[in-house]
């Protein structure tokens, strides 16, 4: 499948209104380790997010796929906070985002069960999605979006709410992921996962970006006062 990176953003903005979402973004998102969206809470990750996943059109600036400024997410899946299950089983869900994405119905149910052992559902497929717990939720939602083989993965808050154990899950799952080749772009509240997790961070504050850097330079070396003090646990107003 053709890729959808890099992926690159050039002086994006996001005006709602009398509200300013994303101001003056620009970033690349290039194959590699996992890229982490960090910052307090309303400082624009989700708004990235969707705006790099093509699900919401910049006020102004430009943004390019593969060096398209449209293109299809075709190679985009965007795992969202609080996932929709819809009212069938576990398999009939993930059944569901492989016919979206073009799978024939003859090879589905075998696709299907691959995807639930990948996440450690296999045991659950005949049980009805709204009655997971919030981790297996997780996980399905996460093999629904793999559904589409996709070559960049989105995910908003993937653990939020989360005990350790199905955080633990989660993050095994996003690093196979990742080490399959698939990018994965993710925002997160902990900083400790952050760690864990990415090639790089993103710092952002009020809808801008306070610092962008690889993951060890950020944690050792932060070069701006907003990234120490956020580092430092104070709290960025």
């Amino acid at each position: 499948m053709p890729s959808d990176l890099p992926i690159c953003l050039s002086q994006v903005s996001v005006h709602i209104k009398h509200h300013v979402l994303l101001h003056g973004i620009n970033l690349d998102l290039t194959r590699g380790s996992p890229t982490v969206l960090v910052g307090p809470n309303g400082s624009g990750k989700t708004t990235l997010l969707r705006v790099a996943m093509g699900l919401l059109t910049p006020t102004s600036g430009r943004i390019t796929w593969n060096g398209q400024e449209i293109a299809e997410p075709v190679g985009r899946a965007f795992m969202f906070q609080r996932p929709v299950m819809l009212r069938r089983t576990v398999r009939a869900n993930i059944c569901y985002a492989l016919g979206a994405a073009g799978v024939p119905r003859s090879k589905r149910n075998d696709r299907a069960s691959e995807l639930l052992a990948s996440v450690g559902l296999e045991g659950l497929a005949d049980r009805p999605a709204r009655h997971l717990s919030g981790g297996e939720r997780q996980r399905l939602s996460l093999a629904r979006a793999l559904a589409k083989d996709p070559t960049v993965l989105f995910l908003d808050e993937p653990t939020a709410s989360l005990d350790p154990a199905a955080t633990q899950s989660i993050e095994q799952l996003l690093l196979a992921a990742s080490e399959r080749g698939v990018k994965v772009v993710m925002s997160t509240h902990d900083l400790h996962e952050a760690r864990r997790l990415a090639g790089d961070v993103v710092l952002l504050h009020r809808g801008t970006i306070i610092e962008a850097a690889p993951a060890a330079k950020f944690f050792t070396e932060p070069s701006t006062e907003l990234a120490r003090r956020f580092l430092a646990g104070d709290l960025l107003l």
